[in-house]
């Protein structure tokens, strides 16, 4: 099974307990023994998600040149059927995220609450 790595830069442990929501699964996180400077909470050295469909690594630690947001990457999921995909829009889109039209499109792309995109396909 393939996974992905995300830098969250601050909300790991918030994005990751999201995407448990969405995909259910076991979460682990290690954290720092203490509060770091310029991080509201202590910081997510590394955090898993594994579930049934997909695998989710991430970070707050970011890389010196920082974070950037950007449309070159997205996450693909294949969906079983259009219920199984309508289904997991309505969760990525809790609390923010981009509204996406589930019809019967091969692919449809949407931005959850993270700024992180999938694509779903079926």
């Amino acid at each position: 099974m393939s996974a992905v790595f995300i830098t969250f830069s601050g909300n790991c442990r918030k994005a990751l307990t999201f995407y448990q929501g969405c995909f259910g699964g076991t979460l682990r996180l290690e954290t720092f023994g203490e509060a770091l400077d310029g991080y509201p909470e202590t910081p997510v050295i590394s955090g898993s998600l594994v579930s049934d469909r997909v695998v989710i690594h991430g970070s707050d630690l970011v890389h010196n040149e920082g974070r950037t947001l950007g449309n070159y990457i997205s996450i693909f999921l294949h969906c079983t059927d259009a219920s199984d995909r309508k289904a997991l829009i309505e969760k990525l889109e809790i609390n923010g995220g981009s509204s996406a039209d589930a019809s019967d499109q091969k692919l449809v792309e949407i931005t959850d609450p993270f700024g992180v995109r999938w694509v779903l396909g079926v």
